[in-house]
């Protein structure tokens, strides 16, 4: 059973090893723009191919095969989006910002809005005091068990791997994003309107030229299949077996990085497809390490502080994990309800 390393140092002590990985926080424009144009080069040449498909072949199995490949593509499109929120990718913040509205728009994203949301998750990320932006719905065992028969119920479904994984993407990335979050401005909306505005474009355009079935027959199962992967390795970097979480007087930032986020060990080829994004204890100890950093700074730092790698038959344990039960400092099933009579 997969249990994340558990280290002794804290973050005041500022260890060497933690400032020896500021030579990774770089961005590097030639690998930068080598990543943007094959992936992007190749997601545009599977859009080609299924306009073929439906033209000449009409093959379903042909059809599913590229939807396949396109969804990976659109999952490492997004970790280039990501780094773009993060300032991380280029290192002109112009260019990120372009970039990202535009790569916002492939993957049905708003740029401001993600940026702001997603920058609060970095800096609460396993605070139990300061949950609620950017992060999966967690509840405590003692918090569950004062809530209503209603709001436990509508936590179980939230929990639900079907609401989660199957339902949760289409809503969130064709709904949720489509409007305005509390607590968002005039950036933030403003950015919401273009990335909406652009998605409009685009839908227009490719309806036009290859119809607008042939569109939604491409599009629809690319952005869910993405969605579901995407929403997977969200979930499985924070919720796992160890994980570390602590009230806000005792939560330490680098114990949030080492322990509240995973080392996801993927294959080479889903590592690729997803961005390097596995090193996700990377970048949550410096978030400004752009994607392709990512692999040669977790080799510096595993040679002086090793960390034990989540693997993906242990990560499905992760879905019986619903509840973070205080008095044993670790995750637990519902099960653990009954338990306690």
């Amino acid at each position: 059973m997969y249990e994340q390393k558990k280290t002794a140092v804290s973050s005041g002590d500022s260890p060497g090893w933690y400032q020896n990985i500021l030579q990774f926080q770089r961005s590097d424009r030639k690998k930068a723009l080598w990543q943007l144009s094959n992936t992007v080069a190749l997601y545009a040449l599977s859009w080609c191919l299924m306009v073929m498909n439906f033209h000449w072949f009409q093959s379903i199995w042909i059809h599913i095969g590229i939807v396949i490949v396109a969804a990976g593509l659109l999952i490492r499109i997004f970790i280039f989006f990501h780094d773009c929120c993060h300032q991380s990718f280029f290192s002109s913040r112009r260019a990120n910002t372009i970039l990202g509205h535009i790569l916002g728009v492939l993957t049905f994203t708003p740029y401001e809005s993600w940026r702001r949301s997603h920058g609060i998750h970095h800096n609460t990320v396993s605070d139990l005091d300061r949950r609620g932006k950017g992060d999966i719905w967690t509840l405590t065992v003692e918090e569950y068990m004062t809530r209503s028969r209603f709001k436990r119920m509508q936590y179980r479904l939230f929990r639900n791997p079907l609401i989660m994984f199957i339902l949760g993407p289409a809503y969130v990335f064709l709904v949720l994003y489509r409007f305005p979050e509390k607590g968002d401005r005039h950036r933030q909306i403003k950015s919401l309107h273009i990335t909406n505005a652009g998605i409009a474009a685009v839908i227009l355009a490719a309806s036009w030229l290859m119809g607008w079935q042939a569109y939604l027959l491409a599009q629809l199962p690319i952005l869910f299949l993405a969605g579901v992967g995407g929403i997977w390795l969200f979930y499985v970097q924070h919720q796992f077996e160890g994980v570390y979480w602590a009230r806000h007087n005792a939560w330490d930032p680098l114990k949030a990085s080492l322990e509240g986020s995973s080392f996801y060990q993927l294959p080479k080829l889903l590592q690729w497809f997803s961005g390097n994004i596995g090193f996700h204890h990377i970048h949550h100890m410096r978030p400004r390490i752009p994607n392709y950093h990512l692999q040669e700074c977790h080799k510096a730092l595993t040679a002086r502080e090793p960390v034990v790698p989540l693997k993906m038959r242990d990560s499905l344990r992760s879905l019986r994990l619903k509840l973070w039960d205080e008095k044993q400092n670790r995750l637990v099933g519902f099960g653990a309800i009954k338990a306690r009579g």
